[in-house]
């Protein structure tokens, strides 16, 4: 073998090498980028679902998760527990500290704590658990099944006022309250007051016992 065919076979070698090294580097980067640009999909795809999220679908996982969590209403006030309910414009929740639901209208929460997991769980794309009869149900609705049932209730108001009594009937945007002393029952000579509440002045409301069904 002459060195000059020598020669020609180590150039050729090299420069199928230099080709091989080149494709591959190609291929590479071809890959790098397709792999960008579906990530860049996937979180633009993933930005627009939770841009679609509703704070109600967010609030009914927390319940289906039995999470813990902290109420945070208007004025300051806050109660920790579970979820039970998530009405049409209202929320309900079990408080550690006793057995009675609180009923609070959505527009007095100012804020929903949970841990940061539980947090992240609501933004998951699952299915909520269907609950057609109650994503309907108003706090007006709530309200005429506690005056139905005759139950005693404990309204805080957003003025500081917190009052005892029974739901005597409810509209679509207020009740009547009979006030009277809790642990009495709602007699003519046990009432002290009658007053009209506006849904808009609700900052909760408490019943004697567990009212609302999970």
């Amino acid at each position: 073998m002459d060195n000059s065919y020598a020669a020609r076979c180590v150039s050729r070698t090299l420069i199928r090498v230099h080709w091989d090294r080149l494709f591959e580097d190609l291929e590479g980067q071809l890959a790098a980028e397709w792999e960008a640009e579906r990530a860049a999909l996937d979180a633009e795809s993933e930005r627009l679902r939770i841009s679609k999220l509703t704070l109600r679908t967010r609030l009914l996982l927390l319940q289906q998760n039995d999470a813990p969590v902290t109420v945070r209403l208007s004025g300051g006030e806050h109660h920790s527990g579970r979820l039970r309910a998530v009405g049409a414009d209202w929320i309900a929740a079990q408080p550690v500290e006793g057995t009675s639901a609180l009923i609070a209208p959505m527009a007095s929460v100012t804020g929903v704590e949970t841990h940061h997991g539980a947090l992240l769980d609501t933004l998951e794309d699952v299915t909520v658990a269907a609950d057609g009869l109650r994503e309907r149900m108003t706090l007006g609705f709530l309200m005429r099944d506690f005056a139905r049932r005759r139950l005693a209730v404990r309204v805080a108001l957003t003025d500081g006022d917190v009052l005892h009594g029974t739901i005597d009937r409810a509209g679509q945007d207020h009740l009547d309250l009979a006030v009277h002393d809790a642990g009495e029952a709602r007699l003519a000579g046990a009432v002290r007051a009658f007053r009209i509440v506006p849904f808009t002045t609700l900052r909760w409301l408490r019943t004697a016992g567990s009212a609302i069904s999970a």
